[in-house]
């Protein structure tokens, strides 16, 4: 028959993880409830793409969350960790799109209705997979709550919010420069675009007056778009420019004339100080444009290679293009000089390729009114960042945001519920498809193309997923939500959007506090990436070490908005923490061999127990604060050398005597041992909760689930100050003894006396008697008033209110020792004098390297040094 209150003789975490967290699950464990007897704890997920896979950053940001939310659900609340994923409208889209290639077929040719038919098959069959991944890690989340942005509910709150808004003028359409992604087909937001540096030239370009008499000298990255210059700028300061100002100039190969402009957005020290002013592909001059009213001439075509305003250049790629305008310029001898230049080049945050600026007619969202107060709520500390500095970043992205483009030309998302009238061109924006023009009466209405952003539905995260717009009991008792986590880098992608939506569309914030975590990079400092190819798989490491292991190396030493290494020593050090754990709880679950742990009177402890019960009482104190400030490394740390040193190294060692023994003494130790062993799991759990759970299950059979237990709190009435004192008196004598012992190379085997010298601490003593003879390598404790008696050979550790005496005769045997030190003090004369020598020879210190004197002036150092502590040791035993 099984025993129950036995663990396995070898820690293995394929033992029991799968098998731990498919029984939280089928309990219901993770299941939240809407219980007014108890406060609510809300996290959302950030939800992951549908196409995504587990990586290392998903690692620490679940783990995170984790922490926090079996924390919350054991000090008492009604914990809610609601999770689910995004549809990731690009990302998705795309992949489909290389599938349907492979096929020999395209979207188009598939239709609108068979894409999404065969969209939703992939969600079907990959959607769920980094859900599988997450619960490897021992994510605690309420999965009968999961939710998906594309869900019946989320797109009723998107729809809802997209009506509000256009009603409110927050939403309108226009055409407006934009990002554009040529490769995904589609314009992204400014805070989708990823900037990244790059090698090109910088042409410098003559620009003559009409009469061929003056000239003005451009500097551009980007030759093939000067087909398309209206005006040539300049600073209005700049005196180098100020007589042609007004004046015209003739763009080469196209012979246009244009205006010489004077604007304050021009940098006189950039190139020439001149800049040519495209406004169909530059974000700058596209507002140049507009202050001046230019014509906008576009250069591309549809598929963004040249249009037919030079009919030798359509159809050409822009690079294929700039190669042959380059060849003209030089032919027409004004291509002044090409000079290397480096300079940010935009990308497209989800595939990569180059963005192109391109004015398109698109759907907006007025920002300016509804950023405002989201920028309060931040200001006024009603939402904080952990660290506060990322409030900066937050700040700047809020105080100059720009109209949020949300329309997207792919199929996959939220389609715009706008409809138009194909009689008087009425644009009806509605939840549902209208049945006639709301203008003119007619039903015939075709809805818009496009569908929204991937992040105007994410923004709704917090609210949407708890019912909203519906009044619903999730939303009334869960929301606001408490804890927001996720990496600093997206910022400016979800949390601004987040706030400003719930502000605008709940009344209320979306949460308290938002937890920015730094990058987990490789043990160089690099980001993980599939060029470098030094990613990191965690279901890898999973598999090798358990998903303890995993959270713990993640976790340790780790602090809010740092980037963290991964370093596979740290992953040694987690194995070798839950080895260290399993094999204690190993021998305590022992010695307690299911009896019953009988309640023992405080007076009846000893110093020892009411020692660790101190420092248990201290850590349990400081780690509530840790996570409440979350410093959940700080936390992890203090946890892990609690339990490795104070109790496995120090209160293991000092109870084993008394465990051996039979009595009341006996009983005193099983209580501690069982206090503190259960108490340290459940400060653990939330870091690894499954060899917690495995360990704890033995240890308390008749509790459900450690996940269940009550946080243990810090305990007012276990304080021991004073029996604390003496044992850290004690602990640090028994380090001098072990010192001293190392020193003089004496075997463990080999006992000694130890005389305690004091009138004061007496009693304390004798309550420390039963391990300072196991721990002090003794035979015999003897405590007494005076030193009379001891013998001047005796080496002295001295303690507040005591000195201890260590007679030398019990360590070595004296004349050997003797004999010995002289041998040993002759050799270090001898080195001595070499080095002397050696660095009083002018020879030497003169040719030899630097590093190399060096070298000699430390050993001599060193070496004198060893001199005085040997002839220390010498006088102790009577030697002259």
């Amino acid at each position: 028959m099984e025993n129950k209150s036995k663990l396995n003789d070898k820690y293995n975490p394929k033992d029991f993880e799968q098998r731990i967290y498919e029984n939280w699950e089928q309990k219901g464990y993770f299941k939240a409830e809407v219980d007014k007897n108890k406060k609510p704890y809300t996290i959302v997920i950030p939800p992951p793409n549908i196409t995504g896979k587990l990586h290392m950053g998903h690692a620490l940001d679940d783990t995170l969350q984790d922490i926090l939310i079996r924390y919350k659900r054991m000090d008492g609340y009604s914990a809610l960790w609601l999770p689910g994923s995004d549809h990731a409208s690009i990302a998705t889209e795309a992949k489909i799109v290389a599938k349907l290639k492979e096929e020999g077929t395209t979207k188009n040719e598939l239709g609108r209705e068979k894409f999404l038919e065969r969209a939703w098959e992939w969600k079907e069959h990959f959607g769920g997979t980094i859900q599988k991944q997450i619960k490897k890690i021992g994510c605690s989340c309420d999965w009968s709550r999961e939710r998906f942005t594309l869900d019946e509910g989320l797109t009723n709150a998107v729809k809802t919010v997209f009506v509000n808004l256009y009603e409110k003028g927050y939403i309108y359409k226009g055409e407006k420069m934009v990002n554009w992604c040529p490769y995904c087909d589609t314009s992204i937001s400014d805070a989708e675009v990823e900037f990244e540096e790059a090698d090109t030239h910088l042409w410098h370009i003559s620009y003559k007056t009409p009469d061929g008499k003056n000239e003005i000298i451009v500097a551009t990255t980007r030759p093939e778009t000067m087909l398309g210059d209206t005006a040539v700028a300049v600073h209005p300061e700049d005196e180098r420019y100020k007589d042609l100002v007004g004046k015209t100039v003739v763009v080469p190969i196209v012979n246009r004339e244009i205006p010489v402009i004077a604007d304050e957005f021009v940098e006189k020290e950039f190139g020439t100080g001149a800049v040519k002013i495209t406004p169909a592909h530059d974000p700058n001059d596209y507002e140049a444009g507009l202050r001046h009213n230019l014509e906008v001439i576009e250069v591309f075509d549809e598929k963004w290679n040249m249009n037919g305003l030079v009919p030798e250049y359509k159809g050409l790629s822009m690079l294929e293009a700039r190669e042959l305008i380059v060849k003209e310029l030089k032919k027409l001898g004004v291509l002044v000089k090409v000079e290397d230049y480096k300079h940010n080049v935009g990308k497209c945050y989800r595939c990569h390729h180059t963005i192109e600026p391109k004015i398109s007619e698109q759907w907006f969202v007025r920002m300016k009114e509804l950023a405002q107060p989201a920028i309060e709520a931040v200001k006024s500390g009603e939402i904080k960042f952990v660290p506060e500095r990322f409030e900066k970043t937050y700040m700047h992205w809020m105080e100059n945001t720009r109209d949020w483009c949300i329309s997207r030309r792919i199929w996959w998302g939220h389609r715009i519920p706008a409809y138009y009238c194909q009689e008087c061109g009425e644009i009806n924006v509605a939840k549902e498809a209208p049945e006639q023009c709301k203008k003119c009466g007619s039903t015939h209405l075709v809805q818009d193309e496009d569908t929204l952003d991937t992040w105007f539905s994410s923004a709704l995260w917090p609210f949407s997923t708890l019912g909203w717009p519906e009044k619903t009991e999730d939303y009334e008792y869960f929301y606001p939500t408490n804890t927001l986590v996720t990496g600093y880098d997206i910022i400016g992608f979800w949390v601004s959007r987040m706030i400003f939506s719930a502000l605008e569309h709940t009344g209320k914030k979306p949460f308290d506090h938002v937890l920015i975590h730094g990058i987990v990079r490789d043990s160089q400092g690099r980001k993980m990436s599939k060029s470098l190819g030094n990613g990191i798989d965690p279901l890898e490491i999973i598999d090798q070490y358990g998903a303890d292991s995993l959270r713990f190396s993640l976790i340790l030493n780790t602090s809010p908005g740092n980037d963290i290494r991964y370093m596979p020593e740290k992953l040694e050090a987690a194995s070798n923490f839950a080895n260290k754990l399993w094999n204690v709880s190993k021998f305590v679950l022992m010695h307690i061999d299911g009896q019953k742990i009988e309640e023992v009177s405080k007076d009846q402890l000893q110093y020892a127990d009411k020692w660790i019960l101190n420092k248990l009482n201290v850590l349990k104190k400081e780690v509530k604060q840790n996570l409440d400030k979350f410093e959940l490394g700080v936390a992890l740390q203090k946890i892990y050398e609690f339990i490795w040193d104070e109790f496995c190294d120090w209160y293991i060692e000092m109870a084993k005597t008394r465990l051996y023994a039979e009595g009341e003494s006996k009983k005193e130790v099983l209580y501690t041992l069982d206090k503190v062993l259960a108490d340290s799991l459940k400060l653990l759990h939330p870091f690894m909760p499954f060899i917690t759970e495995e360990i704890y299950s033995k240890l308390r059979p008749e509790e459900e689930t450690i996940m269940l237990a009550t946080w243990p709190n810090e305990e007012k009435d276990f304080y021991f100050e004073k029996e604390a004192e003496v044992i850290e008196k004690m602990k640090a004598l028994i380090t001098e003894i072990r010192n001293v012992r190392s020193k003089m190379k004496v075997v463990p085997s080999k006992k000694t006396k130890l005389i305690f010298v004091t009138t004061q601490i007496k009693d304390e003593i004798k309550n420390c008697e039963g391990f300072l003879e196991k721990l002090g390598f003794a035979n015999e404790i003897l405590v007494q008033e005076t030193e009379e008696g001891i013998s001047k050979n005796a080496v002295s550790i001295i303690l507040d209110k005591a000195k201890v005496f260590i007679p030398l005769e019990d360590l070595v045997d004296l004349e050997e020792e003797k004999k010995r030190l002289e041998e040993e003090k002759k050799k270090i004369v001898s080195e001595i004098e070499r080095a002397e020598k050696m660095l009083a020879n002018p020879g030497f210190t003169a040719k030899a390297p630097e590093q190399k004197v060096q070298e000699e002036k430390q050993k001599l150092e060193k070496y004198k040094a060893m001199l005085v502590s040997l002839e220390e040791r010498m006088s102790n035993i009577g030697m002259n």
